[in-house]
């Protein structure tokens, strides 16, 4: 028997997203014009509604899977669950 317990698996916070990219050198808005986003405020969407096309820059970027940054987005039942230890 295990004593674990399972959570729902959670989007990043839009901070962790953001951080993560400011990390790794430039800002969002950079990264917006890197792809093209001649306005970096349409790029920022992403954070309010799916946008797949800037879901996989963003996830390309930091080297993850969309889904890796926004499971609710990508999960196929209503709720995902994963096992903590």
């Amino acid at each position: 028997m295990s004593n674990s317990q399972s959570y729902p698996v959670q989007d990043w916070h839009r901070q962790e997203v953001i951080a993560a990219i400011r990390m790794r050198g430039i800002s969002v808005a950079e990264l917006a014009r890197q792809n093209g986003y001649e306005n970096p405020t349409t790029f920022y969407n992403v954070f309010k509604a799916p946008y797949p096309k800037v879901e996989k820059i963003v996830a390309k970027f930091l080297g993850k899977q969309p889904a890796d940054i926004w499971p609710s987005r990508y999960q196929s039942s209503p709720q995902v669950y994963r096992n903590v230890s």
